[in-house]
């Protein structure tokens, strides 16, 4: 009687599942997730079509290169997920995810025949079996049988992965192929130095592709168009090409030279002071001082010697006379953030010096002469405030005589990821570490998420990022919006379990069954859109129609559309 079989998974059957696992189908944004990372699901056929026609057009070395260091950045990238695995898996079972994934992402399937390494020594050597290796059936079916190892992707995945997962590079070989007429492909690997001829694959490790040197020479163009078309660059410190930033930007340019006072408004974090210094800088008085002042942060009754600096007895505990900030920035520029928060008796003598510039500090009678610029900056409506009485309206005429408004950065999504980049590599450079960017995942919550703080939440949120993220790695979610509850977690675009799954909108379910139940139609809920993005932007076709993901020529479509139908939606003046 023969035994009944045993219904268990072998070690190998498991980290498969673990794997697969870690797979994501997401059917309603069309997308497919390793891990964190996006990937796609090509044809073999289209693929080899491409690698036929850039062997074509490239040569059969440069070629080769270029596949070379596709799959070599591959490679590293399926490293991370190796790391991830390291902490509850033996050192050898980790390192089997490269090529479990090689396996399951379809390329070829891999077989150890010896693997020995010890990751603290820096020893490796790696020999596998590769079979069913597209790269070499494809080429040989192309180009016929070979005098060189062909699969050349698949190679410069192991090297990637290899590198990445011993922390030194490791260098693998193709010792027999298919497309060199093999039955199958065996691939060895060892540390790069233990290779006489190392030097000629140095490509591997060696970024230089006829791309690059394309970029290359086009990013040299925009910089010398960038030349002479405007003397002088763009502080470090300021960054973004939205329209909204670019028109806030353009209209600092054009008052830097004057001495025209300057009001600018926006929410909190968005960059005022860094506005400030940029028109500072920009300016005539750029070799004086720049004096910020944070009126919200100084108590009322110290406001004024603050200012306007004080004389020794002018009150209890002015122990010695000191000029204000007037006095400090007396042929530079001076900044008033929060102006709002100034007291009113305040406000008055804060006139006085713009329109006499001339101060009096505070016990004294002498009248000194000032030269300043003042630049002021507000969080809140001061129009409004004037319409309390909480802030003269003569001041306020006087300050806004030229006023920048600066967009928060829900409406300049375009410059998330750049200003992102920008504060990783400052970050990386502070904490000592090198990072390889961020993420799909994480690009991908950093476009959905809303900033309620602005630049300021997005710069302490990529710090977080930058301290967590192991070096050597990708910045992930987890590090960045770990501290965020889960009702958070909708705002960035995953659900509660950081599933990439599209969240469902609770405030949009009154309004489908509204349409459900007939009381609305769907051409009146487009009308309510519409007018009310065209209200919100104050009758800015253009800013409206970034509202709702439009172009301009779309939503003016659907104006006249609407508007034929006989629903009224009018464009305010």
């Amino acid at each position: 009687m023969s035994k009944p079989r045993r219904n268990s998974k072998t070690a190998g059957d498991q980290a498969g599942d673990d794997l697969r696992s870690r797979v994501h189908f997401c059917q309603e944004t069309g997308q497919i997730w390793l891990h964190e990372h996006r990937m796609l699901l090509i044809h073999a056929e289209a693929q080899a079509l491409l690698r036929r026609e850039l062997i074509d057009t490239l040569g059969m070395e440069r070629a080769r290169g270029l596949f070379s260091r596709m799959g070599y950045e591959s490679g590293v990238r399926d490293a991370e997920l190796a790391r991830t695995r390291a902490e509850s898996l033996s050192d050898h079972e980790a390192f089997m995810t490269g090529p479990q994934l090689h396996t399951l992402e379809g390329i070829v399937r891999v077989t150890p025949i010896k693997l020995e390494f010890d990751r603290v020594a820096g020893t490796f050597y790696g020999e596998f079996h590769w079979k069913n290796s597209w790269e070499g059936q494809w080429h040989r079916h192309d180009y016929g049988v070979h005098d060189e190892p062909v699969c050349w992707t698949q190679i410069g995945y192991a090297c990637g992965y290899t590198s990445a997962f011993m922390g030194r590079p490791v260098l693998y070989k193709e010792v027999d192929c298919t497309g060199m007429g093999d039955a199958n492909c065996r691939i060895v690997g060892k540390p790069i130095e233990q290779w006489e001829d190392a030097s000629e694959y140095a490509h591997f490790f060696n970024r230089e592709s006829i791309a690059d040197q394309l970029i290359d020479l086009q990013t040299q163009v925009v910089q010398l168009r960038s030349s002479i078309s405007e003397k002088e660059t763009r502080p470090d410190d300021i960054a973004g090409n939205s329209p909204a930033f670019r028109a806030a930007y353009n209209l600092l340019k054009q008052a830097a030279n004057s001495q025209i006072t300057v009001l600018l408004q926006g929410e909190t974090g968005v960059g005022k002071e860094v506005f400030a210094r940029a028109l500072h800088e920009r300016g005539t008085r750029r070799h004086a001082s720049f004096v910020a002042v944070n009126c919200a942060a100084i108590p009322p009754e110290l406001v004024e010697s603050e200012l306007f600096g004080v004389e020794k007895g002018a009150y209890t505990g002015a122990l010695a006379s000191r000029a204000g900030r007037f006095e400090r920035a007396d042929g530079g520029t001076l900044f008033l953030d929060e102006i709002g928060d100034l007291p009113l008796a305040a406000q008055a003598k804060l006139l006085r010096v713009l329109q006499e510039g001339e101060i009096e500090r505070l016990g004294d009678h002498r009248i000194r002469k000032v030269n300043v610029r003042l630049v002021a900056a507000a969080n809140i409506d001061l129009c409004q405030l004037v319409k309390e009485g909480k802030f003269r309206s003569d001041l306020y005429y006087r300050l806004n005589a030229y006023q920048i408004k600066i967009p928060p950065l829900r409406e300049r999504k375009e410059d998330v990821s750049l200003l992102a980049k920008s504060f990783l590599e400052k970050y990386a450079a502070i904490n000592g570490k090198r990072l390889r960017g961020f993420t799909d995942k994480a690009k991908r919550a950093l476009l959905a998420y809303e900033w309620p703080g602005n630049i300021r939440e997005l710069q302490n949120m990529v710090e977080r990022g930058v301290i967590l993220a192991p070096s050597g790695t990708r910045i992930e979610v987890d590090h960045m919006f770990s501290a965020y509850s889960e009702d958070h977690s909708r705002e960035f675009g995953l659900d509660i379990h950081g599933d990439i799954n599209p969240p469902e909108w609770e405030a949009g379910k009154d309004l489908c069954e509204a349409v459900f139940n007939g009381a609305m139609t769907l051409e009146q809920v487009e009308a309510m859109l519409v007018e009310n993005a065209v209200d919100k932007a104050r009758g800015n076709l253009s800013s409206a129609a970034r509202m709702l993901g439009l172009t301009r020529a779309q939503l003016a479509y659907r104006l006249r559309r609407l508007q034929e139908n006989g629903v009224r939606v009018e464009p305010q003046s």
